[in-house]
């Protein structure tokens, strides 16, 4: 019998944040074929691959630094109360493979990564990575019945191709994710939404599938309540994910990213929003677009770490009680 404590990160009191092997938050890392996969209950996993970007690279290396800034994690959530290595038992995953000059080929083997995660019964949790990352996640995740989605963005990701018909970029995952039928654009709803378009009707699609579009505006008339609010209305109570992209927040709180746009949301609110997913049927979630090359202080990685151990909190307590409900 494996001891939990196996299971719960490196404290700070013990060994110092500056020493040890970055994992994300200080968890043990573990291999597929290690044995005590099987004791895992949420993956937290790093896919070092921005093939999917249309103009400012760097994303592949958001894993690596995020890890180096897990240093800074700690246990228990401050506001919620939550302590999410209490509830469930977690591990450091390692990296998906990626092929960095064949962008069909990553697809395919981060989806094969997350299908042989998800056939051990493990939540998914992932670090970006380009947003196309998203869609193997879900379509390795989603192929029994579509998911729902809480997405934090300044962009909807909704365009059908780039440069003359390419399909697959880090704009266009979730159009793809609605026409394979692992997204339900019903049970959609996407937060912080602005920026200039490059024509009038860039989001009509999404929205005529049903996605509901909160943007910037919105958000602010709305406030924070008022969009947790909507976005559990939308949502409901089947299987949702959560992505989280860190250019939703105004560049001052995360300039490391690839496509900036002003006007974000801060930090603050961002941890807000988060938390106020207590509750729903969570299935999995990413952050993605962290992007070290064009942040050396690392506020962005640290940014990044956050709203990954925020994810975290709420998808441990929803794990924890769908497993409870069972027992």
């Amino acid at each position: 019998m494996i001891d939990p404590k196996f299971f719960l990160p490196v404290t700070g009191t013990v060994l110092p944040r500056f020493a040890g092997i970055a994992t994300f938050m200080r968890l043990p890392h573990l291999a597929l074929d290690d044995a005590m996969v099987e004791q895992v209950q949420i993956a937290l996993v790093g896919v070092p691959w921005d093939g999917g970007t249309t103009n400012r690279a760097g994303a592949r290396h958001g894993p690596r630094q995020i890890r180096d800034l897990s240093t800074l994690a700690r246990n228990v959530n401050r506001a919620s109360g939550l302590s999410p290595f209490e509830l469930c038992r977690c591990a450091d995953m390692g990296d998906t493979p990626v092929n960095p000059v064949d962008l069909m080929d990553t697809l395919r083997r981060v989806e094969d990564f997350f299908a042989r995660l998800h056939a051990k019964g493990m939540v998914p949790l992932a670090a970006g990575g380009d947003h196309l990352i998203t869609l193997p996640v879900m379509r390795a995740i989603a192929k029994d019945r579509p998911l729902g989605m809480v997405h934090f963005d300044a962009h909807t990701d909704t365009w059908d191709g780039y440069f003359g018909g390419s399909k697959f970029t880090h704009g266009t995952p979730f159009r793809r994710a609605i026409e394979e039928g692992l997204l339900d654009p019903r049970r959609t709803v996407q937060i912080g939404i602005r920026g200039a378009l490059y024509n009038d009707t860039e989001n009509d699609w999404g929205q005529q599938q049903g996605v509901r579009v909160i943007d910037i505006d919105e958000y602010h008339r709305l406030g924070t309540e008022g969009v947790i609010a909507e976005a559990r209305r939308v949502v409901g109570d089947g299987p949702t994910y959560v992505s989280f992209d860190v250019d939703f927040l105004d560049p001052v709180y995360a300039p490391g990213t690839g496509t900036p746009e002003i006007g974000g949301a801060t930090t603050y609110e961002a941890q807000q929003l988060v938390r106020g997913l207590q509750g729903l049927n969570l299935v999995g979630g990413d952050v993605v677009e962290v992007s070290p090359p064009f942040d050396p202080s690392g506020n962005t990685a640290l940014v990044g770490m956050t709203m990954m151990f925020e994810i975290l909190c709420v998808l441990a307590e929803a794990t924890h009680r769908r497993q409870a409900s069972r027992a």
